[in-house]
């Protein structure tokens, strides 16, 4: 008797952990702000604003974007306005496991004598593959582009020249004037799996959650970060479509896209949003 009373007791245990911890687009909801709401203070995300030590190099071609792809998902993208091949892969400390990319950084250079000491602003769109050189907190693998514009005027390919560049660096919030965020559906989505890329996040630039809000629902389904920029939910289920997307940036604040993905969406498509954070 009292080992069938233990087990009714497991049982009623489990699933009352199963209904408190719902699991990310799989089949559970829960209430979530449906306006933008901006908190805390973007500069949250920026420490003191000092300047930090770091490494830099370049990869790719010397007046290049560094190469399509990269370990954001990005692809073609960091070659185009308004990325215009302004962007760099972050060592582990700067990528963060992905949740690092779309971060700006302020990056500058006088340790060279090709170097003009005035910064320039990058996109981490990348994982930096050399990670940390020694004795380095961190590092920027730039592209060639965004490297050389660090240096004098006609000294670009000097400093490109230079090995590995010691530099500065502090987060600064992302500016893209006139430009909406922007979701690209991946190619392996479906009616029950949807996972997209988002790009071009005015202030952090960077996301730690992701919400979905289905056709007729007045509940968000949390996403799970899948890799780089992407962000996923399979619920097991039909997904009906238009979809609404909450995003989180970096420092917790909260901004909404309603309706931003169709009824007739299509894997691969892009669709652009009609907000974007201040």
């Amino acid at each position: 008797m009292a080992e069938t009373y233990t087990l009714a007791l497991l049982v009623a245990l489990v699933v009352l952990s199963l209904l408190v911890s719902p699991i990310a687009c799989q089949g559970s909801s829960r209430k979530l702000a449906a306006k933008p709401v901006v908190k805390p203070a973007a500069s949250a995300a920026y420490g003191s604003g000092g300047w930090l030590a770091a490494g830099a190099t370049y990869y790719g071609s010397p007046n290049g974007d560094g190469g399509e792809g990269g370990a954001c998902g990005y692809q073609n993208a960091v070659g185009l306005p308004p990325f215009s091949s302004m962007i760099s892969a972050g060592s582990t400390p700067l990528f963060l496991k992905g949740l690092g990319c779309g971060a700006c950084y302020n990056v500058m250079c006088s340790s060279n004598k090709a170097c003009s000491g005035k910064p320039v602003t990058v996109v981490i769109t990348d994982l930096s593959p050399g990670n940390l050189y020694p004795g380095e907190p961190a590092h920027f693998d730039m592209s060639g582009t965004a490297l050389g514009a660090m240096a004098k005027p006609g000294k670009a390919d000097q400093l490109r020249n230079g090995g590995v560049i010691r530099v500065q660096y502090k987060r600064v919030p992302c500016k893209y004037p006139g430009v909406k965020i922007t979701f690209r559906v991946d190619q392996g989505s479906n009616p029950f799996y949807f996972k997209t890329l988002i790009q071009f996040q005015n202030g952090d630039g960077d996301l730690k959650a992701m919400a979905l809000k289905q056709a007729g629902s007045r509940s968000w389904m949390p996403m799970a970060h899948d890799w780089g920029a992407l962000w996923r939910c399979n619920n097991g289920k039909r997904l009906r479509g238009p979809f609404s997307l909450q995003l989180t940036s970096g420092s917790g604040r909260k901004i909404v896209a309603n309706n931003v993905i169709p009824a007739n969406w299509r894997p691969g498509g892009t669709y652009r949003s009609l907000v974007n954070y201040p």
